[in-house]
């Protein structure tokens, strides 16, 4: 029996929320920083939450285990690795845990296998459900040499959102993309920064100075790229760059492609400083003239965001979430990712013109400096109490999920 569960009220206004999550720590990608952000935003407020993410070590084979974030229960479900990438499997212990969470609302975090079950299993018990499109599994699908399979997983994500009570998209282009393929009750929910430690003061700083002097002694312009190592990420458009005088390539991030890119990017002066978090990653911001961002299927792309809160000039791909972030002419450059050499046009313009550099830097500090996560927090539980004011949707509402033996995968 499907009941909907009415919104609490009287003296305890605190909510319990399900966070499930298809990526959390130990992995580093935009969809765990963003979960971070969440919890952080939930415990401000004086919410409750319990955690169901994916186990990254392997040892919860057959059952779950439970770690603390925060004050809050984490259980770690069975996942399995696909390309240093824990992919949880829809696993009968996440209903459970669902169940004995107290939860009035699922708040489900780029939802795939285990997402699209956590969904189905809170309509079951009346929960209802706000999924968040991150992740465009069907286009990483495509990256990673699979594209036969991307318009079935496209197909599977469109279900997956349909069974929701609720769907935020990052940006624009991805809430028209979802509405195209039928997804009802889509609403835009953006991100956001923090733009104290994201801060253009740092360039003065004792070790952001040292670190500009490591990473050009000479002088150099330093055009910087922040993000995981993956084919959807594109980053061998940096190749583009070759044969710039004056100009040092700093990448920031891990991943299973960077072997490929060392060799790929031989002819540059390139540095690979590996993945950062906190201080070190704000001073590698700090420390960049320029950034760059490759991947034209990013849903938004908080890197650039981040680049801007460091008053960066971005030069970033006309797709996607980029067409939201970026002004050409303002605060950056977006370039045709379909025209060769585009990139380095953009990229070059700026190289030239330090000017151009600090106005549009100037420009995309101002930007986002009121897209506080405080901020952006309180627009996210807001669209949780619409969804508690909706009810969960009906079972019936959306398609099942493939049969086990449908091969459906794509994650990076």
């Amino acid at each position: 029996m499907n009941t909907t569960r009415a919104p609490r009220s009287g003296p305890d206004l605190r909510r319990t929320v399900a966070l499930v999550t298809e990526s959390f720590l130990p992995t580093l990608n935009g969809v765990t920083t963003s979960v971070l952000a969440v919890l952080d935003h939930l415990e401000r407020r004086g919410h409750r939450a319990v955690v169901i993410a994916p186990d990254a070590s392997g040892r919860s084979i057959g059952r779950s285990r439970v770690e603390q974030y925060r004050g809050f229960d984490v259980h770690r479900v069975p996942a399995v690795a696909y390309r240093q990438f824990p992919v949880a499997l829809p696993h009968p212990v996440l209903d459970t845990i669902l169940a004995a969470s107290g939860a009035d609302v699922l708040h489900a975090a780029s939802p795939f296998l285990l997402g699209g079950r956590a969904i189905t299993a809170a309509a079951r018990l009346g929960i209802p459900s706000v999924a968040v499109f991150q992740t465009d599994v069907a286009s990483y699908a495509s990256r990673h040499g699979m594209a036969a399979a991307a318009p079935l997983v496209r197909k599977v994500l469109a279900r997956i959102h349909s069974g929701a009570t609720l769907t935020l998209a990052p940006s624009s282009a991805t809430a028209r993309m979802l509405a195209a393929d039928g997804v009802p009750r889509v609403e835009r929910w953006g991100r956001g920064v923090d733009a104290i430690l994201y801060h253009p003061d740092r360039r003065d700083t004792q070790r952001v100075r040292a670190l500009r002097r490591r990473l050009a002694p000479r002088g150099e312009t330093i055009v910087g790229y922040v993000g995981r190592l993956a084919p959807e990420k594109e980053v061998e458009r940096l190749a583009e760059l070759g044969g710039i005088p004056g100009m040092r390539i700093v990448i920031v991030g891990g991943g299973p492609s960077r072997p490929a890119l060392e060799r790929r990017l031989a002819h540059l002066d390139v540095v690979f400083l590996g993945p950062l978090r906190g201080d070190a990653l704000a001073d590698a911001y700090a420390a960049f003239d320029i950034f760059v961002h490759t991947g034209a299927s990013e849903t938004f792309g908080q890197t650039l965001q981040e680049a801007h809160a460091t008053a960066l000039p971005v030069v970033a791909p006309a797709a996607g979430g980029p067409l939201d972030l970026v002004s050409t002419g303002l605060d950056g450059v977006l370039f045709d990712p379909d025209r060769v050499q585009s990139l380095r046009r953009a990229v070059l313009a700026l190289h030239l013109d330090a000017d151009l550099r600090r106005r549009m830097g100037d420009a995309g500090r101002v930007r986002v400096e009121a897209l506080t996560w405080e901020r952006i927090g309180d627009e996210l539980l807001a669209h949780h109490d619409r969804a508690r004011v909706l009810g969960a949707r009906p079972i019936g509402a959306r398609a099942a999920l493939p049969a086990a033996n449908e091969n459906v995968s794509g994650r990076s």
